[in-house]
């Protein structure tokens, strides 16, 4: 007996663990994955960054930027990196097909948000979407269709794709759109792509703005962002930063925005 007891114990130990994920391992969510970070010092429920890779990206290769990962644990929130249903997110417009419809995309986020509450105790009540160039664009359109689902959003040097929607059912929201003056990868009145075109800057903000009854905007300067500010009745902020850069991010333009955010109250 002892010595089948020594057999049992040897062939337990060569059972692996079920792996466990991170900014170095994929998350599984169905045939889906994501990565995250979690804050090195937070007490109780953290929040999120949940950030949107651009063109061809990974969420492998947003865990790559250092920066990025040391900005979120200066705001105290966790990381989370998405990853395209393909090549590219599948929304509106997109190049890869056309007639996407962006269902595919908005329901991985469902689930993201659903598996981030349940395995990490992530605060569903202090998500920040954000997302770099074609990840930009996803932001929109999350900000269009899954408004509810996040306290706020800041897309960086991207839009919806043409045509930009007529309304949102989601709007109005928190939202601070970044982007550079000589962008010539993702121009401010967007450049056609393909059978496609990338869709106006100015005609999202001015939608945003009128569905979500924002007044004048008030200017101000800092970080190297030039910025007009606008709220409404509702207590929401509406911020549109410029650089005089190309098509680029910063993460003292992120941080610009989530302080942004913050003062408005739209973040903790």
């Amino acid at each position: 007996m002892r010595r089948f007891g020594l057999i049992v114990t040897c062939s337990m130990a060569f059972v692996a663990p079920a792996a466990a994920c991170g900014p170095d391992t994929d998350c599984q969510l169905g045939d889906r994955t994501y990565r995250i970070q979690m804050p090195e010092s937070a007490e109780g429920k953290v929040g999120a960054l949940i950030f949107a890779h651009g063109y061809r990206g990974s969420a492998k290769g947003t865990m790559r930027n250092k920066a990025l990962r040391s900005l979120a644990n200066e705001l105290g929130v966790a990381l989370v990196a998405t990853k395209s249903a393909s090549q590219d997110w599948l929304i509106p417009g997109v190049p890869e097909n056309t007639a996407e419809d962006g269902l595919k995309e908005f329901e991985y986020y469902d689930a993201l948000i659903d598996d981030l509450e349940q395995k990490f105790g992530i605060d569903r009540d202090n998500l920040v979407a954000s997302g770099f160039s074609a990840g930009g664009m996803m932001v929109w359109n999350l900000a269009c269709q899954r408004g509810g689902a996040f306290s706020a959003f800041i897309p960086i040097a991207g839009t919806f794709w043409q045509p930009v929607p007529v309304t949102c059912p989601s709007f109005p929201v928190n939202l601070v759109h970044i982007h550079g003056t000589a962008d010539k990868i993702v121009p401010l009145e967007g450049r056609k792509i393909a059978q496609t075109r990338q869709g106006s800057v100015t005609k999202a903000m001015s939608l945003l703005k009128t569905e979500g009854v924002f007044g004048d905007p008030s200017q101000s300067e800092g970080s190297g962002l030039a910025c007009e500010t606008a709220a409404n009745d509702k207590n929401q902020v509406l911020g549109f930063c410029t650089h005089p850069g190309g098509h680029s991010i910063k993460m003292d333009y992120l941080r610009k925005a989530w302080q942004m955010l913050q003062d408005a109250g739209a973040i903790q």
